[in-house]
């Protein structure tokens, strides 16, 4: 069995949340390669408190550094070199959801870009498109990143107030499956994400 890789279209459009509702969803298993920025809950800290996962399915980082930054600079401060032939998603006994950091083209070395450690797996990609102003510019261009990389669009999940138009376009043009959307869960917890999640996706479309 393996999973998915989930990414996002930039930074801070609630892929973390998206992330969480998708592994809690799948019962599954959660990896965040690299974490740039420890002063703040982390992403696997994140995912832990809103998946309601057992301790063992967070598997540890690869590398943890402290400045939040893109990887290659949060590295670099630290003195420290990210191997990228070293990061392989690690086995497990169910569904592995991956976070990456940023979007598809932020460096994890000088370089290397996500998106190239994303097509040395080959795994499938979710992309999570924050909705709103610009989001048909970064979403086709995200779509066409990936595809330059031969990897395999899973689906499109939009994160935020809905813009059915937007949406439609996105997905015409883009050639690429709309697997739903997940609006702004407020208050966020546990509870109201994996509610919300049930009601604007559909579970089978996550299936092994």
């Amino acid at each position: 069995m393996k999973g998915f890789v989930v990414t996002g279209t930039g930074t801070g459009i609630g892929k973390t949340v998206f992330s969480a509702a998708l592994v809690g969803a799948l019962d599954g298993f959660y990896w965040k390669p690299v974490q740039s920025g420890l002063e703040e809950a982390t992403d696997s800290e994140t995912v832990a408190s809103l998946a309601g996962l057992a301790p063992e399915r967070i598997l540890p980082e690869a590398w943890r550094l402290k400045l939040p930054a893109s990887p290659h600079r949060s590295a670099a401060v630290e003195g420290v070199e990210i191997d990228p032939g070293s990061l392989e998603p690690p086995s497990c006994p169910g569904l592995l959801v991956i976070e990456g950091a940023g979007g598809l083209l932020v460096p994890l070395t000088r370089t290397t870009l996500f998106a190239d450690l994303f097509a040395r797996w080959g795994w499938p990609v979710v992309l999570c498109v924050g909705t709103g102003l610009g989001s048909i510019n970064h979403a086709l261009l995200s779509v066409e990143a990936l595809r330059a990389r031969g990897l395999s669009i899973h689906g499109l999940a939009f994160i935020g107030e809905p813009h059915q138009d937007d949406e439609e376009i996105i997905c015409a043009i883009g050639g690429v499956r709309r697997l739903g959307r997940l609006p702004r869960v407020d208050p966020l917890n546990r509870e109201r994400l994996a509610a919300a999640f049930a009601v604007h996706f559909d579970i089978g479309d996550f299936a092994a």
